[in-house]
């Protein structure tokens, strides 16, 4: 149990309602408080501003929140609640508002696009914004269109958490995130990692990739090379997690070429995606994301967090 909230960001639309749903589940199942965040609109930032200049007693001392009506609405719905929920309307950009206030957080859920922009936009410029800078983890929650495709299996209390690992490079904080996440689900981690391979004629791009289980790793096997020693590398950096977490079940999996891919595809019928924000070796306040968590944030059909390095981005 973590004395930090969940964080939903809203703004009224139906992919802030989504992740408003998400992140009060989420809450819920970490016995945490919920933080509701709504960014004001501009005009309404300007009437806060003029009033307060003009310092005119006539006008109403807060401009009308219909966002803050529609959450009470929501959460009075009949789910169940967090033992603390608190709604706060900040100002200033989106991405900046909610970088600042996602200090205070365990976790921030967001849409995957708002209000703004075009219907057919994957992910909106703020979600992609707040994804690269927040100091939490972010998890970005697809819009309905998104989602019309993936497996019933994705449902709230079902699916797998499935962790992108890099066994040299992913840092600990992203996999303590998705082995956390997994407890508190009472599922599975799945671990997907991917190796080069050089392009031969026959190589099946699109092959499923295979589950592996800890105990399937004997010396002998039908697997090549690079995936027997992917997978053992899996293990090795697994290993402190698994102790951390005897209760969670772990899967391993090796795939050649494109992590992101099959990331995207195991979206379909995951819980959540979790992948680490940067690359290790660029610095941690940059504004660019890694290539793997870009592309899968862009594509899942399914919740995506994406975990700083918590250390050196707080």
């Amino acid at each position: 149990m973590s004395n930090a909230p969940v964080i939903a960001a809203v703004d009224g639309s139906e992919p802030s309602l989504r992740a408003l749903e998400w992140a009060r589940a989420a809450a819920v199942r970490h016995g945490t408080g919920l933080m509701v965040a709504h960014v004001l609109p501009d005009h309404a930032q300007l009437y806060a501003g003029r009033r307060s200049s003009l310092h005119d007693a006539s006008q109403p001392k807060e401009f009308a929140d219909p966002v803050k009506d529609w959450v009470r609405a929501l959460l009075g719905g009949g789910s169940e609640l967090p033992e603390g929920i608190r709604y706060e309307a900040l100002e200033g950009s989106v991405p900046e508002a909610l970088r600042v206030i996602g200090a205070e957080g365990l976790m921030l859920v967001m849409g995957s696009r708002g209000r703004g922009g075009f219907a057919t936009l994957l992910l909106g410029s703020n979600s992609r914004a707040v994804s690269a800078t927040a100091p939490c983890p972010v998890v970005v929650v697809p819009h309905a269109e998104r989602t019309a495709g993936a497996s019933e299996a994705a449902e709230e209390s079902a699916g797998r958490v499935v962790l992108g690992l890099h066994a040299a490079e992913t840092p600990d904080d992203v996999i303590t995130f998705a082995f956390a996440e997994a407890a508190a689900r009472g599922t599975t981690v799945q671990v997907v990692s991917a190796y080069a391979v050089p392009p031969v004629p026959n190589l099946i791009i699109d092959a499923p990739f295979e589950v592996i289980p800890p105990e399937g790793l004997a010396d002998e096997g039908d697997a090549v090379p690079a995936e027997r020693e992917m997978l053992r590398s899996q293990t090795a950096r697994l290993a402190p997690f698994r102790a951390r977490y005897p209760d969670v079940r772990v899967e391993q999996a090796a795939v050649p070429g494109d992590a992101a891919g099959r990331l995207v595809t195991a979206s379909a019928s995951a819980a959540l995606v979790v992948v680490g924000r940067h690359h290790p070796r660029r610095r941690p306040r940059s504004l660019f994301m890694g290539s793997v968590a870009h592309a899968v944030l862009q594509h899942a059909q399914g919740p995506v967090a994406v975990v700083p390095t918590l250390k050196d981005d707080a």
